[in-house]
């Protein structure tokens, strides 16, 4: 669906409204093709099939790619290097980071790096159970959290922050 959504959006002489939900069509494609992802990685965690692909990284650098998949993220702090599965955490703090906006609602998530540690915040009370899987509003956040467990690291809220331990 995504690849015939592209090709007509180079057809000239489309119109404005066609080449919107052609858009349209193709960011639900792409947003599809990620829940699908996160089902599959969900399924392989429940089913003690996960398998992941450890490579070492350092926890700023890994904080500063999640960020950049989501607006309004801001990083600060020092790093340290950690062996995880580097994409699967970056597209589980991308998660959390979506989640606390949306959810919060907030405009802005900071992300703290210390070390193997990551604080992001502000968690509201409201988005507190969402962000942390508690309630499955976010497919996102919860499968997150069963991957950052999975590999050995925690997941918790603490002073108005999301608190997320990385194995060292």
């Amino acid at each position: 669906m995504s690849g015939f959504a592209k090709t007509l959006t180079r057809v000239e002489g489309i119109d404005d409204k066609l080449a919107r939900y052609l858009g349209l069509m193709e960011t639900a494609s792409e947003q599809l093709g990620e829940l699908l992802e996160e089902l599959n990685v969900a399924a392989r965690i429940a089913g003690g099939r996960y398998d992941p692909v450890h490579r070492k990284v350092d926890t700023l650098e890994l904080a500063r790619a999640a960020a950049e998949r989501v607006e309004g993220v801001q990083v600060t702090g020092s790093g340290a290097s950690v062996e995880i599965d580097v994409d699967a955490v970056e597209r589980a703090l991308a998660a959390f980071a979506s989640c606390l906006r949306r959810h919060g609602p907030v405009e802005s998530v900071r992300v703290e790096v210390a070390g193997e540690e990551l604080r992001l915040g502000p968690v509201t009370e409201a988005a507190a159970p969402v962000v942390l899987g508690e309630q499955l509003r976010d497919l996102g956040s919860a499968v997150g959290r069963s991957v950052v467990e999975a590999l050995g690291g925690s997941v918790a809220v603490a002073d108005a922050s999301l608190v997320v331990r990385l194995p060292g």
